[in-house]
């Protein structure tokens, strides 16, 4: 029946109105407009994190900048020796596996806690999981591995030597994990920042660091998605993806002589 002010009413068998096709309409509206907010605040959060990794590689560049030109081999971005490579990989992420299993088994701690981001943002949608990809699985070890490996650790390892740098760098790395995740992962952070210190030493080349990082990045990430026969897919597409950007970095810098450094240690 039509009310007075052409709204459509249905009367209930008290004699009263209530209007139901409005109630609907209004009803989508508010869900439409919280999912739009909820994009929307979700895209923010996207773009913040995207310029922060971006920043984290121009602050090492403009770092580097002081003591003239970097090159691409400043930073350790030169091919290392394959097998060597891959090797020495291997060594220090099945290393960092078990003295975290090991860490986490003595303590009782759940290990979904250490997933900071994926808790923080959840793991529905499609933007949320093509956020979580972009910025943990390739943007985070790219950024990373440049400031901390290719930068920190090189210049202090010049004046330190190369255990007491990964040290430091170790902490560093762990440093800025404070408040995401929580203090009693900070031993296998600092663990994993010294071990990919040494790896870039030993292979005197960032790209096993990007790598290492990217696989370790993923399969937690794979996990917390619940997925299966998608986890070698996340792993090996973030892991080229990551790499294809730092060597679009190297070619961007030139491959000029690196300048010289201490390996002593």
């Amino acid at each position: 029946m039509e009310t007075m002010d052409g709204r459509v009413g249905i009367h209930r068998s008290d004699g009263a109105r209530t209007h139901r096709p409005r109630d609907r309409r209004n009803r989508l509206g508010q869900q439409h407009g919280r999912a739009a907010r909820s994009t929307g605040a979700l895209l923010g959060v996207g773009i913040a994190l995207i310029v922060l990794a971006v920043a984290s590689v121009g602050v090492a560049l403009l770092l580097a900048n002081m003591h003239g030109r970097p090159s691409a081999a400043d930073f350790g971005l030169r091919r290392p020796p394959l097998k060597r490579a891959i090797g020495l990989l291997l060594a220090v992420w099945i290393g960092f596996t078990v003295v975290t299993v090991l860490w986490i088994s003595a303590l009782g701690l759940d290990g979904e806690k250490a997933q900071a981001l994926t808790n923080r943002l959840g793991t529905n949608g499609t933007l949320t999981i093509a956020i979580l990809i972009v910025i943990l699985t390739i943007l985070s070890p790219l950024q990373e591995e440049f400031l901390f490996r290719g930068y920190i650790f090189r210049a202090l390892r010049n004046r330190q030597g190369v255990w007491a740098a990964a040290t430091t760098t170790g902490l560093l790395f762990a440093a800025t994990h404070l408040g995401w995740i929580p203090t009693a992962f900070m031993v296998p952070i600092i663990l994993f920042g010294i071990g990919l210190s040494l790896l870039y030493h030993w292979t005197e080349s960032l790209y096993p660091g990007i790598a290492l990082h990217a696989l370790n990045n993923s399969i937690p990430l794979a996990a917390a998605l619940q997925w299966t026969w998608q986890t070698p897919v996340l792993i090996t597409g973030s892991t080229l993806a990551a790499l294809l950007i730092g060597r679009l970095i190297a070619i961007r810098l030139g491959d000029r002589p690196v300048q010289a450094t201490s390996t002593a240690g």
